[in-house]
């Protein structure tokens, strides 16, 4: 297009078309040469706010050697056409003008890309530093899912060690079982709702050792969703929240309604239990809850995924999970 330009240009104000394509092609040559400069000068040197004249001064001294290289160059080639030569002479300014304007806004140009390539990249490694802080909280987070019910499970074989060994025996081998099938288990990894099932009903059944025919458990699961992907032992927590609030405290049996439906894109979950409002449960950490609300924020940047909900008797914990296709 520059060519074109100034081949037009010139042809238009009188010069043979061979003369023109000449002029006209080095006046080219030297514009792409000193771009060239320019954007390989600003890719690595980026000049501070003390030094911005640079932006101006160095498309312009390369300005000025195109326009002087050009000019001895078609001198040497048209030394005969004195036409010419006067035609050269007279437009060396109007030649500095417009190719100091060009490299400059080259200037300005690619000083702005390179500008915008360094906070690129550097939003790219403080997106990376976010992520790996992220993943190193879910993997503390995760981590100490299995010691936190593993000392409550420790505590329960304790008491039952004495007084009845048998069912302490038969605890310690469910235990084994469930950290078994969770410790080769990726940290991070997604599991099917049937896999996540399968280790929730494993950890009911070292439960239901404690607590005997005290604890019902009733599972109210679409089988079409069983292949669903959600994050690994994410229910687990939300239920033994319900057998602390729900069992302790009472000597009857205790029901717990797990559901799991699809409701838009979201796999929806509702662990519900009885509970009395009057009667203060175990001291914990409280670590259940929190743990769940923390990890799904971590994975999806809202605060809006659980939801609990105590009305009259019964106690509920709501869990949506984002499904993505």
């Amino acid at each position: 297009m520059w060519f074109l330009g100034c081949f037009l240009l010139q042809v238009q104000y009188g010069l043979d078309v061979e003369t023109a394509a000449v002029d006209s092609l080095v006046f080219g040559f030297m514009l792409m040469l000193g771009l060239s400069v320019i954007r390989s000068m600003f890719s690595y040197f980026l000049p501070k706010k003390e030094n911005l004249g640079q932006t101006l001064g160095v498309p312009l001294m390369l300005s000025i050697l195109g326009v002087v290289g050009h000019r001895y160059l078609l001198v040497w080639w048209f030394s005969s056409e004195a036409d010419y030569l006067f035609f050269l002479e007279k437009t060396l300014y109007l030649r500095l003008t417009v190719l100091a304007g060009a490299e400059i806004l080259w200037a300005m140009l690619a000083l702005l890309a390179s500008k915008l390539e360094d906070q690129d990249q550097l939003n790219r490694r403080e997106s990376q530093m976010l992520q790996l802080s992220k993943d190193a909280e879910l993997a503390q987070l995760r981590q100490q899912l299995q010691p936190h019910f593993l000392f409550n499970s420790l505590n329960s074989i304790s008491a039952l060690v004495r007084s009845q060994p048998d069912k302490a025996r038969e605890m310690v081998l469910q235990l084994s079982e469930f950290l078994r099938g969770t410790i080769r288990k990726d940290s991070q990894s997604w599991i099917s709702l049937k896999e996540e099932l399968n280790y929730l009903r494993m950890y009911l059944d070292i439960e239901r050792v404690r607590f005997g025919h005290r604890l019902v458990v009733d599972f109210a699961v679409d089988p079409d969703l069983e292949s669903a992907r959600i994050p690994q032992l994410l229910i687990q927590p939300l239920v033994e929240n319900a057998i602390k609030h729900g069992l302790y405290g009472v000597t009857g049996s205790v029901k717990i309604d797990i559901q799991c439906k699809k409701e838009g894109n979201y796999l929806l979950l509702e662990v519900s239990n009885p509970f009395d409002p009057e009667f203060a449960a175990p001291e914990g950490t409280g670590f259940g809850l929190s743990s769940v609300e923390r990890r799904l924020y971590l994975l999806f940047g809202r605060k809006d995924l659980l939801a609990t909900e105590g009305a009259g008797a019964l106690f509920r914990v709501t869990l949506k999970i984002p499904q993505y296709q």
